[in-house]
């Protein structure tokens, strides 16, 4: 009896140390976002959690100041330093304030990753973009084009002159004209980002162009003031607006027709891959060195350049078959 009482025990013992073994080895993996409380980085959550159960052994610290500042930053960052996390992937409020806090973090041996929001390569070992400039540029084209097997005339809506982001993105669509014959683009304005100067600039397009059958808008403030435009206009149905913009601004312009679809990127994925890097990174099955490509598991791997910077996809597209499931989130 004493013999079996003594297997019983080892055997709980045994157990014991396993259970233990196995809670040691979960890698704790803190998302820290601009601010809580916004849509896109909640969905980012969910993504990472995604991430977290198909691997397993990981546990998610989803964290974030209450206001978009690179203070409020640093104050969760330091907490999470002395907590002695794993891995922090940051979406950053601000490019260099962070640096020395996240050097700090690195020398400590906590993997440390940027994504959506880029951290200077001192203070991090990757960022991941969204997606990139060519794909954009393609994809904002592709799809006006789509819907326009005949050809025609599109223009474009675009935020300020002097908008980088924006400026580049039409670059990188115009090197790609030659994909999609037949589609002529007849005009850019510009809107400033303001939703009334938006709305006059579309409706100057139409004017000026009355066989117009396209209006792109590579910025959430013009794609949806574009799309009111049209739909004052009565012309939905026959001017398509489409471009870059948010689902739960643009649910009623695609429900009503003026906007067949549009895009951005697709936050849980986001979420998802910034987690697989950082787990990856993390356990040694990857490094972040030029030329390395990263797995990402269902998202496919993420190429870095020599900056140390990566694409995560093509931006995600939103129409009538998935724009109730995203507007409920961001």
């Amino acid at each position: 009896m004493s013999i079996l009482k003594k297997a019983l025990t080892t055997a709980a013992l045994a157990s014991v140390l396993l259970a233990g073994t196995a809670q040691a080895e979960t890698k704790r993996i803190a998302l820290v976002v601009k601010a809580l409380g916004i849509g896109f980085f909640e969905a980012a959550a969910k993504g990472a959690e995604e991430a977290a159960k198909e691997l397993g052994d990981v546990e998610i610290i989803y964290t974030g100041p209450t206001d978009t500042t690179a203070e409020g930053q640093i104050e969760v960052i330091n907490s999470l330093i002395a907590q002695k996390v794993d891995a922090i992937a940051v979406s950053a409020n601000d490019t260099d304030a962070l640096v020395p806090t996240l050097k700090k973090a690195m020398d400590r041996g906590i993997t440390v990753i940027s994504w959506d929001s880029g951290v200077a390569p001192d203070g991090r070992m990757m960022h991941l973009n969204p997606s990139s400039s060519p794909l954009i540029g393609n994809t904002i084209i592709k799809l006006a084009a789509d819907h326009l097997p005949e050809g025609g005339e599109v223009a474009v809506l675009s935020a300020t002159t002097t908008s980088t982001n924006q400026n580049t993105w039409i670059e990188e669509m115009n090197k790609v004209m030659g994909n999609y014959p037949g589609i002529t683009v007849v005009g850019t304005v510009y809107g400033d980002d303001l939703a009334d100067k938006s709305y006059r600039e579309a409706q100057g397009l139409m004017q000026t162009y009355p066989n117009l059958k396209a209006i792109i808008a590579p910025t959430s403030v013009g794609i949806v003031a574009a799309a009111q435009a049209v739909t004052d206009a009565g012309k939905v149905g026959q001017v398509n607006v489409t471009g870059l913009g948010l689902p739960s601004e643009m649910a009623g312009h695609v429900k009503s027709g003026a906007s067949k679809s549009f895009a951005i990127w697709n936050p849980i994925d986001l979420g998802y891959a910034a987690t697989m890097i950082a787990y990856n990174l993390n356990t040694g099955a990857a490094k972040a060195e030029p030329g390395a490509a990263i797995p990402m598991g269902r998202m496919g791997s993420v190429t870095l350049d020599d900056k140390g910077e990566g694409a995560m996809a093509d931006p995600f597209t939103y129409d009538a078959t998935n724009i109730d499931e995203f507007s409920s989130i961001f």
